[in-house]
């Protein structure tokens, strides 16, 4: 009986050193490192299968998903959408233009078909944005690339000129500092241009001015 009895405990034995349970499943000691502080036995809990796997990591998470970059007037950019995300408004560069001045500019702001015929923009608003950074961000992004841009920055209106056409397409900025601009109209053309409907059409040009330079302008674009 008693050599059952130690058979029996030299089973048992076995099954420890061996690493396993009873039902042959291996066990995975809980891994331990000293604590450099204390002395003491630091427990560390064994990772989940799925944080192995990285199913749970934020930068592997961030690297599967389709990147998403917020705007600050609420709009949101993807990785493949047009939406162009303006520069940081600059404040110095805008505070070295020169406020005062005694240049003209005027012309005439008009849509050619490829006819030959002139739509006149009547009774348009028209202006000058100085050009720096901000604007010529805009004006090769927007203007010539066609990208939708994030919201204006308001400080920019207090750098802008402003004017209204007449009748023929007409306009004349006075008091114009020197520098160059960027002169900006819009003209609203439809079934003489081609277009099922009404269509508004910008019209954007670089131009510069200087002392008390008077300068005649066509602010035109030609519709295929």
């Amino acid at each position: 009986m008693k050599y059952i009895k130690n058979i029996f405990l030299l089973t048992i034995l076995a099954f420890f050193v061996s690493g396993c349970n009873i039902y042959r499943q291996i066990v995975i000691p809980t891994p331990y490192y000293p604590n450099a502080n204390s002395g003491n036995v630091q427990v560390v809990t064994p990772k989940q299968p799925q944080e192995v796997m990285g199913i749970n990591n934020q930068q592997n998470n961030q690297t599967n998903q389709t990147q998403i970059t917020p705007i600050k007037n609420g709009q949101i950019r993807t990785s493949n959408s047009t939406v162009v995300q303006r520069i940081p408004f600059p404040v110095d560069e805008y505070a070295t233009l020169p406020k005062t001045g005694e240049a003209t500019v005027s012309g005439v702001i008009y849509l050619q078909t490829s006819g030959g015929k002139k739509i006149y923009g009547r009774n348009t608003r028209l202006y000058l944005n100085p050009v720096t950074s901000y604007s010529t961000q805009w004006y090769k992004e927007s203007y010539l690339g066609g990208a939708k841009m994030s919201k204006v920055d308001p400080r920019l209106f207090n750098y802008l000129k402003f004017t209204t056409s007449d009748e023929n397409g007409h306009f004349e900025f006075v008091n114009v500092p020197s520098g160059s601009y960027y002169l900006i109209g819009v003209v609203k053309c439809g079934g003489e241009c081609g277009f099922v409907r009404d269509r508004t059409i910008r019209i954007a040009k670089k131009i510069s001015v200087f002392g008390n330079e008077r300068k005649e302008v066509d602010l035109s674009k030609t519709i295929n």
